[in-house]
C-alpha cells in the first residue's frame, strides 16, 4: 500500500518512488533511507529545476536571444524530459519546450533565409565595388583625372573595409577572390599614378626649357619693333603648343613672354599711328578721284569716259596707300564706276555685232508676221462678234509689239 500516493505519482513502504506519466506509471527511484517526505520533496526538486530551464528558454526566446542557441538548449531538456526521475507535470513541460521548439525552427529558417539573402547582398554590394575599381584602372592612364579617381578609389576601399565589418559574414573563399582582385585593381591604379606622374614631371622640364627658350626669342624680337610681329607670333603658336603647368616658374616665363608682345605690339600700334596720319593726304586725292570718276557718264559718250578712267586710275595707283578702315570703302565706289563703263561697252558691242543684230532681224520678222496674221483672226473675231476671242487675240498682239520694242 503506498504512503503517499498523487496525480503525478506515488512512493510505497519501501521508499520505491514512481512517476505517472501519459497514463504509464514508472519507477525512477528509491530511497529507503528518507523520510517519504524528504523522498517527495527530492524528486519534486528535480523536477522544479528541469521547470526552471524550461522558464529560462522562454525568457530567452522573448527577449529575442540568439534562436540557434536557444534552439540548442531546448533540444537539450527535451532530450532529458524522455525519462526524466522527477516528480511533477513532465508532459506540460515537454508541451512547452515543443512549443518552443516549434517557434525556433521557424524562426530559424526565416532567419537562415535572411541571412543567405544578406550574403546575397553583401556579395553583390562588393562585386559592385570590385567593378568600379576594374572600371576606373581600366581607362587610358594618360587620361585619367588622377586627384578625383584617387578620391574615388578610396572610397571604394573605405566602402569595402565598412561592408566587411558591418555587412553579413560571407565565404571565405568567395571573399578572399573579390578581394584579390580589387587588391590587383589597387595595384594597378597605384602603378599607373606613379607612371603618369613621373612622365608628367619629366614633360613639364622639357616644356620649362623649351617656354625659356621661347621667351628669350621673344625678348630678342623687342629691338625689331613692329618689324617683329610676324615671328613672335610664329612664337606663341609654339607656346600654346607645349604642355600646360601651374608653376610659379611657368607664370614668370609667362609674364616676361607677354611683356616682350606688349612691347613689340606697342611698337607696331605707334607705326600703324604714324602711318595712318600719313595715309589721310592719299585719302584726299583718292576721294576727289572718286567724285571726278563718278561723274563720268559713258552713255553718252563712251570713249571719253574710258579714256578719263585711265588717267583716274593711273593717278590713283600713284596717290598710295590710304588708312586701313577707309580701303574697302572707296574701292568698292572705283570698282562700281569701272563696272558700269564696263556695261556699256558690253551693251554697244550688242548693238554693233552682226550676228547679233542678224538674230534679232530675223525674229524680228517672225514677230511682225505673227502680229499680221492675229490682226486678220482679230478682225474676223469682230465680224462674228465674238467678245472673249477679241480680248485673247488683242492681249497676244499687244504682248507681241513689247517684243519688238525690245528687239528694237
Amino acid at each position: 500500500m503506498s504512503i503517499i500516493e498523487s496525480m503525478f505519482g506515488r512512493v510505497d513502504e519501501s521508499g520505491n518512488v514512481y512517476l505517472l506519466d501519459n497514463g504509464t506509471e514508472r519507477l525512477i527511484g528509491s530511497q529507503p533511507s528518507m523520510s517519504v517526505e524528504d523522498a517527495v520533496k527530492f524528486y519534486q526538486k528535480r523536477f522544479d529545476d528541469l521547470a526552471a530551464n524550461v522558464r529560462l528558454l522562454e525568457q530567452r526566446l522573448k527577449a529575442k536571444a540568439d534562436p540557434k542557441s536557444i534552439l540548442k538548449s531546448a533540444k537539450k531538456i527535451l532530450q532529458e524530459l524522455v525519462e526524466p526521475n522527477v516528480l511533477g507535470d513532465v508532459q506540460s513541460l515537454r508541451d512547452r519546450v515543443n512549443a518552443i521548439d516549434s517557434q525556433l525552427a521557424e524562426l530559424v529558417g526565416k532567419l537562415d533565409k535572411e541571412r543567405e539573402e544578406a550574403v546575397v547582398a553583401a556579395m553583390a554590394a562588393l562585386e559592385t565595388l570590385v567593378l568600379a575599381a576594374e572600371a576606373l584602372v581600366a581607362k587610358d592612364p594618360g587620361k585619367i583625372n588622377y586627384k578625383q579617381a584617387s578620391v574615388k578609389m578610396s572610397e571604394i576601399l573605405d566602402s569595402w573595409q565598412k561592408l566587411q565589418k558591418e555587412g553579413a559574414r560571407i565565404p571565405k573563399a568567395k571573399a578572399d577572390a573579390l578581394w584579390k582582385r580589387l587588391a590587383g585593381c589597387r595595384n594597378t591604379f597605384e602603378s599607373n599614378k606613379r607612371s603618369f606622374f613621373s612622365t608628367q614631371d619629366k614633360l613639364a622640364k622639357s616644356a620649362k626649357q623649351a617656354k625659356n627658350d621661347i621667351v628669350i626669342k621673344a625678348e630678342a624680337l623687342v629691338s625689331k619693333g613692329a618689324e617683329g610681329v610676324s615671328e613672335y607670333k610664329a612664337l606663341l603658336t609654339a607656346w600654346k603648343a607645349l604642355p600646360k603647368t601651374k608653376s610659379k616658374a611657368d607664370d614668370g616665363l609667362w609674364d616676361r613672354f607677354k611683356a616682350a608682345g606688349d612691347a613689340i605690339y606697342a611698337a607696331k600700334a605707334e607705326k600703324t599711328s604714324v602711318e595712318e596720319a600719313a595715309y589721310s593726304a592719299n585719302l584726299e586725292t583718292k576721294l576727289a578721284l572718286l567724285t571726278e570718276a563718278e561723274a563720268l557718264d559713258p552713255s553718252a559718250n563712251l570713249e571719253a569716259a574710258k579714256s578719263s578712267m585711265k588717267s583716274i586710275q593711273a593717278r590713283w595707283e600713284k596717290a598710295g596707300k590710304v588708312p586701313r578702315d577707309s580701303i574697302r570703302k572707296i574701292e568698292d565706289r572705283l570698282k562700281a564706276v569701272e563696272t558700269k563703263i564696263r556695261n556699256v561697252e558690253q551693251e554697244n558691242w550688242r548693238k554693233t555685232d552682226p550676228t547679233t543684230i542678224d538674230r534679232s532681224n530675223s525674229l524680228k520678222n517672225q514677230i511682225e508676221q505673227a502680229i499680221s496674221k492675229l490682226e486678220i483672226k482679230l478682225d474676223s473675231a469682230k465680224s462674228s462678234g465674238d467678245t472673249k476671242s477679241i480680248e485673247q487675240i488683242q492681249a497676244e498682239i499687244e504682248t507681241k509689239r513689247s517684243w519688238l520694242s525690245v528687239i528694237d
